[in-house]
């Protein structure tokens, strides 16, 4: 009785692929030998890699250091050799049999300058979605000499990475342009492309009708409107910009949860709009607003005309708070003032190193007193301030308490970091 042979048959060109898993050469010289061995590439192909494959290690050796250095020679093998493996993989999804079909068919620098081409295109990606860090065109050479020796999947990696980058930024400027605001001034603001994004859907739901991009004052003003009619997040209609390109809406519907998350804040009156826009908040941070200090100078102004005109003039800044202030009014310094004197500790706007571990040291060990400071803004601050001064002490105090008496902070890591964060924490 003879026993059939039952097992299935084997593809030649599905069994190379399959073994290729436990071959560690560079996939162009598994690819090669693929060709070779099935016949692919001739005698006369070979010959005719031979011939170029000096004159390519010549040309990149030169292209980063020097061709007659014996150990850039061979650097430039290595890169040359990868250059191809890239190519071939990303554009036959590793099939052995068309990579050797593409070696054949095709010059055997052009493989290598495809290869060349992908990572330049890769490099010429942005790197970070901000504005204002693009690239230098002079970066591309070094850049180019770490990427010709890394494997197609720390290839594949980054490209993705880049690309979700590309099209926040490609998002970002199609919302900009919805409100005539152009690159320069995203650049000059240094605009983080996913909080443009966040900032033109909540203007689109909040202030459709909106023709220019806001800064902090408008924006307040229309989110007051908002609490003043009792809105809810619930009532607000979060979609999706109309004309919004097909390509760009899935990076674009990314961020409505993070706006969504963010709108009951943002319409609850018992949160202090002037703490949540404050250029430090966390919550300024995710939401683009144009820089605008002449807006705010004169919205304080017009609040001081209102004062006028409802017969109660604002008490001006006391002596003591203009010696102690002495014209720094930026938000760091005025919390770092606030925090000595809920500490009693020596009034000052700007703290050390080592000042600002003092501080903290002291708060553990003997607790803090935040009514002092707040007494001391309604005795001394100028009266128009007095009440975004005592919101923004308030903010402070209810956001950094928990970190700033933490039992389990024992190096004060994180305290120190929220000091040099919210206040003004110098070197020294």
């Amino acid at each position: 009785m003879t026993a059939h042979d039952t097992s299935p048959a084997i593809d030649p060109p599905a069994a190379a692929n399959a073994l290729q898993l436990h071959d560690a050469r560079p996939f162009f010289e598994k690819a090669l030998a693929h060709g070779v061995a099935h016949g692919i590439i001739d005698a006369a192909k070979l010959a005719a890699m031979n011939t170029d494959a000096p004159k390519g290690m010549v040309q990149i050796a030169r292209y980063f250091g020097s061709e007659f250095l014996r150990p850039e020679l061979e650097k430039a093998r290595d890169r040359m050799v990868n250059l191809i493996s890239l190519f071939l993989l990303d554009t036959t999804d590793g099939d052995l049999q068309k990579a050797a079909v593409s070696l054949r068919d095709n010059s055997f620098l052009s493989r290598s300058k495809g290869g060349s081409d992908m990572l330049k295109r890769l490099i010429a990606m942005p790197e970070s979605s901000n504005f204002g860090m693009g690239g230098y065109a002079d970066a591309e050479t070094p850049l180019l000499a770490v990427w010709s020796l890394r494997s197609h999947a720390d290839y594949r990696a980054e490209l993705a990475r880049r690309s979700q980058i590309a099209a926040a930024i490609s998002a970002a400027r199609w919302m900009a342009e919805q409100y005539d605001l152009d690159d320069d001034a995203l650049e000059e603001s240094g605009a983080d492309a996913e909080a443009v994004v966040r900032a033109g859907l909540l203007l689109q739901a909040l202030a459709p009708k909106v023709g220019d991009w806001p800064n902090a004052v408008v924006f307040e003003k229309i989110a007051t409107a908002h609490r003043k009619k009792k809105t809810t997040a619930d009532q607000v209609r979060l979609s999706l910009p109309p004309g919004l390109p097909a390509d760009l809406k899935d990076v674009v519907e990314a961020q409505r949860a993070a706006v969504l998350a963010d709108l009951p804040k943002l319409l609850d009156a018992a949160t202090p709009l002037r703490n949540l826009l404050r250029p430090t908040s966390g919550f300024r941070a995710r939401y683009f607003l144009l820089d605008d200090p002449l807006a705010e100078v004169d919205d304080y102004h017009r609040n001081l005309a209102d004062l006028d005109e409802e017969g109660d003039a604002p008490q001006p800044a006391s002596k003591t708070w203009t010696k102690t202030v002495q014209g720094n009014e930026d938000e760091p310094s005025l919390l770092t003032l606030f925090l000595c004197l809920a500490t009693a500790t020596p009034k000052k706007t700007v703290l050390t190193e080592k000042t600002a571990a003092s501080l903290v040291r002291k708060l553990r060990k003997s607790g803090w007193q935040p009514a002092l400071a707040a007494d001391f803004i309604r005795a001394n601050a100028p009266g128009a301030r007095q009440a975004d001064y005592v919101d923004l002490w308030n903010s402070f105090v209810q956001e950094s308490q928990a970190t700033l008496l933490s039992d389990m902070d024992y190096q004060m890591h994180d305290a120190l970091a929220l000091l040099r964060r919210e206040c003004n924490v110098v070197a020294g």
